[in-house]
């Protein structure tokens, strides 16, 4: 017996393909599921006008829901849909007259004989769920109603067509039906709404021949239609992350900083910048994306916390200008992990990015919806490990209370999740408000084990003196020898 190659079919919609193993297989019977609203049938026309052409023709049917004219009038503001495919490539069907006089079997006669007068490639049945509704409304046997179920699942399958059928249901674990046995995918969507946040998932419940991506994965529908994110995951060991050599280091753009670091940051780790309002974390920042645009390693800064017009000093915006450091401004409100790292990992291929600066942790938790922040720490570790996984340095700043009398290097508890701490903060001395700054850890490497003072100028932050040779700093009668 020869193997069968399936073909696999593109969607059109970005993210979807990887959820899919490659696309959707040719010939499949496929049911897109989910809650009201969360985007099926968009996600149907959006599969059915990428797909359809003169030789690939579609063929949707509308049953008990929105009606053909109602339902193209809000399909056609995306800019998926052709109007000149229609009548042509793609043909729509009202199923909804046969349906009302509850005569399954002339609902199944009607389908199968638009299927055989079209020759569909795809055939799309939205909502299928009415046909179980109606079912219900006008007292037809439960027997009956699974017997029509069954048959046409049994016809479509038979069908040299990708065939989708579109319904409304709760949760796969909530629902029992034919359908969902004979079956070769099914797709589930869904809406979350935690508090004041709405955040739309997808998953592949089941699909046959093919290893698709498991978990839940969030996606949005914007003016251009769906985008799915699928989820940040740590590659497997088939695919060797980037490797350094230990002398591969990274300048933080401050040589007295780099010696004490012991010679500068090592290439692909992640630094946590921790400190008060004001420390200095975002000038290191800029100071760590400049000393690799000085040797031509470009960066990006994805910031969380301030707006572009807050975060663009004259000397990071003539960065941008040169083209030196790609901004990603996340300040839109209920991201989801899985946005984040696209946005990055698309511009860091895009740009072959060697830098990445998250500014701030702090920012970077509000900016998730709610529903994620209960996740933070995990979204946290898939980010690191995957920008790290693809040799990036990483510098993260994270804003902490000053307290004497608590030590604390992350307000998250994350602090492991760093190769390196940097431990920016105040101390009064003289009546004065210092800053001072310890290297709190470097993973397989020497590096100094000393307060130092610092300062901040035009020209950014300087490495002074340690205070070793002071005493009293609390009480504000230092000694200096």
């Amino acid at each position: 017996m020869n193997k069968v190659d399936i073909q696999l079919l593109a969607t059109g919609i970005p993210g979807f393909d990887e959820l899919l193993g490659g696309g959707v297989p040719e010939f499949s019977f496929n049911l897109l599921a989910g809650t009201p609203g969360s985007g099926k049938t968009t996600m149907a026309h959006q599969i059915m006008f990428s797909l359809a052409s003169p030789t690939r023709r579609a063929l949707f049917f509308t049953v008990l829901g929105e009606p053909p004219l109602k339902m193209l009038r809000y399909q056609q503001q995306f800019p998926f849909f052709d109007a000149d495919k229609i009548g042509e490539s793609v043909k729509f069907v009202n199923l909804a007259a046969e349906l009302l006089d509850g005569n399954f079997d002339g609902v199944l006669a009607r389908i199968t004989e638009e299927v055989r007068a079209f020759g569909p490639s795809l055939v799309f049945v939205d909502s299928f769920r009415s046909v179980a509704q109606s079912g219900r409304v006008n007292d037809t046997a439960p027997d009956g109603l699974q017997h029509f179920v069954q048959q046409l699942g049994m016809q479509m399958t038979s069908w040299l067509a990708t065939t989708f059928l579109i319904g409304e249901y709760l949760a796969p674990e909530a629902e029992s039906s034919p359908v969902f046995t004979v079956a070769d995918g099914i797709i589930w969507l869904s809406q979350l709404v935690h508090r004041d946040a709405l955040v739309r998932k997808i998953q592949v419940v089941k699909l046959r021949g093919h290893a698709q991506s498991l978990g839940v994965h969030s996606f949005r529908i914007n003016d251009q239609g769906i985008q799915i994110f699928p989820r940040a995951v740590v590659k497997s060991a088939l695919n060797a992350p980037v490797r350094f050599k230990p002398t591969d280091r990274l300048s933080l753009g401050t040589p007295e900083l780099d010696a004490l670091i012991g010679g500068g940051l090592p290439a692909g780790y992640s630094l946590l910048v921790v400190g008060p309002s004001g420390s200095g974390k975002t000038v290191l920042s800029t100071q760590f994306l400049e000393a690799g645009a000085r040797i031509g390693e470009t960066g990006i800064i994805a910031a969380f916390e301030k707006s572009p017009n807050q975060l663009q000093s004259h000397r990071l915006d003539a960065l941008v200008e040169a083209g030196s450091v790609g901004v990603i401004n996340t300040r839109t409100l209920d991201l989801s992990l899985d946005e984040v790292l696209h946005d990055l990992i698309e511009m860091i291929i895009k740009m072959k990015a060697k830098r990445v600066v998250i500014d701030s942790l702090s920012g970077f938790e509000m900016a998730l919806a709610s529903v994620f922040r209960e996740d933070f720490r995990e979204s946290l570790y898939r980010l690191v490990a995957s920008l790290t996984y693809l040799g990036v340095t990483v510098l993260m700043t994270a804003e902490t209370e000053d307290r004497y009398t608590d030590l604390r290097f992350s307000s998250y508890g994350n602090a492991f999740l760093a190769d390196a701490i940097l431990m920016q903060r105040y101390i009064e001395l003289n009546g004065r408000l210092r800053r001072v700054l310890s290297v709190v850890k470097v993973r397989g490497s020497a590096h100094s084990d000393q307060l130092h003072f610092f300062d901040i100028n035009d020209d950014g932050i300087h490495v002074r003196d340690t205070l070793e040779n002071y005493e009293g700093i609390l009480t504000g009668h230092p000694r200096h020898s």
